[in-house]
């Protein structure tokens, strides 16, 4: 694969693409008062072209799986095409703070093309700065689900819950999809799904079929809400298996 045209620092301008930096946020009393306030003010999403966000994990350990989502991605356009359609928000975190954040994409081709120049870097996890960029973008614009796809965790989980928590509230599902075994990662990604509302399920290196399933029933759920997914429930044991574990 080839790399991004630079390796940003914090705080520099964003990359050749369109691309931004995730900032580092803290969040002060009055910020969650008001937080609190227009999240109480919102409805959920109205039927259409549904926003999802598709966060992974760029570390080094993560680069067979990358691979993976890059050839299967097209499959979540696909499953959205037929309800309503999909604008995806790519995130990713790698190397040293490194946290990347894309324009929305509604052309399959046009993902695949950026996530075809990005290549892991070794470093920690930075979900924390994933969870509170959809946090804005939820409040902004709207997003009608995360998908996230990990397989370890090295921050701060209290933190990580807060924001999850403040996500349930404006009803933004979060899909937690891990690889491996790892009992700290599972843990956490278990109480993101919780708190927002959403769904953790493990899938091993090798299944693409089993990640394929369970990205094109977010994809769904994304494009047509809880009545689409109990369709492609019917058909498909990813589809069962999120809606089983939703609130």
């Amino acid at each position: 694969m080839a790399r991004d045209p630079t390796i940003p620092t914090p705080g520099t301008s964003p990359v050749t693409g369109g691309n931004r930096t995730v900032p580092e946020t803290q969040t002060s009393a009055a910020d969650i008062a008001a937080f609190v306030a227009k999240a109480r003010a919102m409805t959920p999403g109205k039927s259409g072209t549904g926003r999802l966000i598709f966060a992974l994990d760029a570390t080094m350990s993560r680069q067979p799986t990358w691979d993976m989502a890059c050839a299967l991605q097209a499959d979540m356009f696909r499953e959205a095409g037929s309800i309503g359609g999909l604008s995806v928000r790519l995130v990713y975190y790698r190397g040293m703070n490194e946290c990347r954040a894309s324009p929305w994409i509604s052309d399959t081709a046009q993902l695949a093309r950026l996530m075809g120049k990005i290549d892991c870097q070794g470093g920690q996890t930075q979900l924390g700065r994933v969870l509170s960029d959809a946090r804005r973008e939820a409040i902004a614009s709207g997003v009608r689900a995360i998908v996230f796809v990990g397989d370890a965790m090295e921050e701060n989980v209290d933190a990580l819950c807060a924001t999850a928590g403040e996500l349930g509230l404006l009803k933004v599902p979060c899909f937690m999809f891990q690889e491996g075994n790892d009992p700290t990662a599972e843990a956490a990604f278990r109480e993101i799904a919780r708190l927002t509302g959403g769904a953790w399920c493990r899938f091993d290196m090798g299944s693409a079929a089993q990640l394929r399933e369970l990205l094109r029933a977010a994809a769904a759920y994304a494009a047509g809400g809880r009545d689409a997914l109990m369709r492609l429930a019917k058909n498909t044991s990813g589809a069962a298996a999120l809606l089983g574990q939703m609130k």
